[in-house]
């Protein structure tokens, strides 16, 4: 066990126990009902990265119990991600369902495959995967409900007004110092549905 910071007290053996090595049937079911996770990646220096990754519910596919594959759609292509995986394979992946609490952490090393190479089909919105991020799979764990508890996440009652927050227009303009107004939300979204 590593270091400690000062405060913090030490956690019960389930904590610890609770980690496996492998996606067995509760991973598998609660991975097959996910429509969201999060990838994260490192490059050579360690400078980590964290991706939003989304699909139909069981859009990361689970191979076998050591083995999960995560396609790559359309995106803006930087591929911060799959650039980091080339030179650092290490990733995590944590998946969410709506209305669960609970989320699933999956921690491994990645490789980037062509979709051709793995016998599953990928397609999702007509189109086959850009590429595959095949993950093998050395922890899995449950992650408690405390911070989504906390958030109220799932209850819209607690979600911001829209207009609480400036359109990703305008947000855009202002970080990349545009001299012009990009389109309106409404377009901007309307040619991302085309995408993807």
């Amino acid at each position: 066990m590593s270091a400690r910071p000062a405060g913090y007290r030490t956690p019960p053996q389930v904590v610890w126990d609770k980690e496996i090595d492998r996606i067995d049937r509760h991973c598998r079911a609660f991975i097959g009902l996910s429509p969201w996770a999060t990838l994260a990646t490192a490059d050579a220096d360690g400078f980590p990265d964290v991706s939003p990754r989304g699909g139909r519910p069981g859009f990361v596919e689970v191979l076998d119990e050591h083995r999960l594959a995560l396609p790559d759609r359309p995106g803006n292509n930087r591929i911060d991600s799959l650039r980091n995986v080339l030179v650092n394979p290490r990733v995590a992946l944590m998946f969410v369902v709506p209305g669960i609490e609970e989320t699933l952490r999956v921690y491994g090393t990645a490789s980037v495959v062509e979709p051709g190479d793995l016998a599953v089909d990928l397609t999702e919105f007509g189109r086959p995967p850009r590429s595959v991020l095949v993950l093998d799979v050395q922890r899995a764990f449950f992650q408690c409900a405390k911070s989504l508890m906390r958030s109220g996440l799932w209850e819209p009652e607690r979600w911001p007004d829209r207009g609480d927050f400036a359109s990703i227009g305008q947000v855009f303009r202002d970080h990349c110092e545009l001299p012009a107004p990009l389109p309106p939300d409404e377009v901007m979204r309307a040619d991302m549905v085309q995408e993807l």
